[in-house]
């Protein structure tokens, strides 16, 4: 033991474990310096740091004494250093009514995948490959903005970067449609965040909130934990079943109509109007998720719901998490301008704004064109990615899986025929057992297993982390899971 800061826990610790109770003297420095072969320095500088945090009380001319606050009631003979104190033990969290919801939310929540090896090849929906990542581009346009000069450092405007927000009106009017000024575009930290922007800003507890059935799973519990009554909306092959709002009342709508999640359906242009009339006669709030719009394969990407909003009732979300990386989180609201004041509010007390280096590196990369090079070669690379999965499929499980929602986005719905929908975890587990990554439909219904069309188990299959290699070698892998399920029980006890 050499330095005060060890003879400073020493002595706490002491406190802590009864040793030393209130009121004791403790021995003089010179003493104590002696006992432990340290300097009496060092004890001084470790009484004096106690002293600053309360636990000793000191008077010229007389010894330290523990101080009254220094000991926790219950802390007394037999509280060991790794014990718990009998009055922490009684402590229960106090929550509010959301922190009570989202505490319902967690404890009803297991990971899928604790306790179990990594997978050697893993169809993780929102992942991408590494050297996807236009890393070149990106470090030099990082290092111009580095050496930017500026007059100081200080926090940015909640909305964000302005050179970022205009690089991003003209990108979206080139690449999805839409018509907006920078003033109506806030850059936020991923879409998760504008979501939950928007539950917190528009929909109070007890409110309606409708959503797709099935749907983005971490949008349900944004709503839910916001204390929303959240709605199901039917989706079918199209996506969501607009007759159906006739008479139906809410506050939100959420809606992926460029591609549903995650059964990628995109909506008519029949549908969109039927829908922006309804949200029109309801008064109600449409909340559009273009998640990776950008992403559709043989024709050109379908123009964005907000395009076509005349009144003002849509709020479309995008992000960079499905076109540059996911830990990146960096994502943007185009709002109505009715909406820009109290989202600007908003956004300042939640977190400032997004990180201004990273904002400054993006509209560098928009403005020179390397952001829309880089997505023109990413949807190449994931064509022929989707394109191997749907060859591996047919030629590995030709009779066993139905495939849905193939014609956009960065993953494939497939349901397993000879499986049972009430099988699916199971299936999940011995794929993973096998070295293969799949996640089940189930949890993103509303009723977990409940499909609205299928009775076998759904696997929600991502290819944007893959080589065509590996998504052979995968889906070969699968079959034989498949083929085991197939054969019987004892067949799947096997290796």
């Amino acid at each position: 033991m050499r330095s005060s800061r060890a003879v400073h826990e020493l002595l706490k610790s002491q406190m802590a474990g009864g040793s030393l109770a209130v009121g004791a003297r403790l021995p003089s420095t010179r003493a104590l310096a002696l006992d432990l072969g340290v300097s009496r320095s060092t004890v001084t500088a470790a009484y004096e740091q106690l002293a600053a945090e309360g636990y000793l009380e000191t008077a010229p001319g007389s010894r330290a004494r523990v101080a009254a606050g220094a000991v926790l009631r219950g802390m007394g003979q037999g509280h060991g250093r790794g014990d718990i104190p009998e009055a922490r033990q009684d402590c229960r969290p106090r929550l509010s009514g959301y922190g009570r919801r989202v505490d319902s939310l967690a404890a009803s929540q297991t990971p899928p995948d604790a306790g179990s090896p990594a997978p050697v090849i893993d169809f993780l929906y929102g992942a991408l490959a590494f050297d996807d990542f236009p890393s070149l581009a990106w470090r030099r346009a990082y290092n111009r903005a580095i050496v930017q000069r500026q007059s100081s450092l200080s926090y940015d405007a909640p909305e964000g970067e302005l050179a970022l927000r205009q690089a991003l009106q003209g990108y979206l009017r080139r690449a999805r449609g839409l018509d907006c000024s920078a003033g109506q575009i806030m850059v936020v930290q991923g879409s998760q965040q504008a979501i939950d922007l928007c539950a917190r800003v528009l929909v109070d507890p007890g409110e309606t909130v409708l959503v797709e059935e099935p749907c983005y799973l971490m949008a349900r519990r944004v709503f839910e934990a916001q204390g929303a009554c959240v709605q199901e909306m039917p989706v079918d092959e199209q996506g969501v079943v607009t007759a159906g709002l006739a008479g139906r009342r809410g506050k939100l709508a959420y809606v992926t109509p460029s591609h549903q999640f995650p059964l990628g359906g995109v909506l008519p242009i029949g549908r969109r109007r039927e829908l922006l009339s309804w949200a029109r006669a309801s008064g109600a709030w449409i909340l559009e998720d273009d998640y990776d719009g950008e992403f559709r394969y043989g024709l050109r990407p379908i123009d964005a719901l907000q395009s076509i909003d005349e009144t003002g009732c849509v709020i479309h979300v995008g992000t960079f998490s499905k076109a540059l990386s996911p830990q990146m989180r960096m994502g943007y609201l185009v709002l109505p301008p009715a909406l820009v004041p109290v989202f600007r509010e908003a956004r300042r007390l939640a977190d400032r704004h997004a990180p201004r280096l990273d904002q400054r590196v993006l509209a560098a990369l928009i403005e020179g064109g390397s952001y829309e090079r880089h997505v023109r070669a990413g949807r190449r690379r994931n064509e022929a990615r989707r394109v191997a999965l749907l060859r591996a499929l047919e030629r590995h499980l030709p009779a066993q899986v139905e495939v849905e929602g193939s014609a956009s986005g960065l993953h494939v719905v497939a349901w397993i025929l000879p499986v049972a929908r009430g099988e699916e975890d199971a299936l999940v587990r011995r794929a993973r057992e096998c070295g293969i990554g799949v996640r089940p439909i189930s949890p993103l219904y509303a009723a977990g297993d409940v499909h609205r069309r299928h009775c076998c188990a759904g696997l929600v299959l991502g290819y944007a982390s893959l080589e065509p290699d590996a998504i052979e070698q995968g889906v070969l892998r699968l079959a034989g899971v498949v083929r085991q399920w197939q054969a019987g029980p004892a067949m799947q006890k096997g290796p």
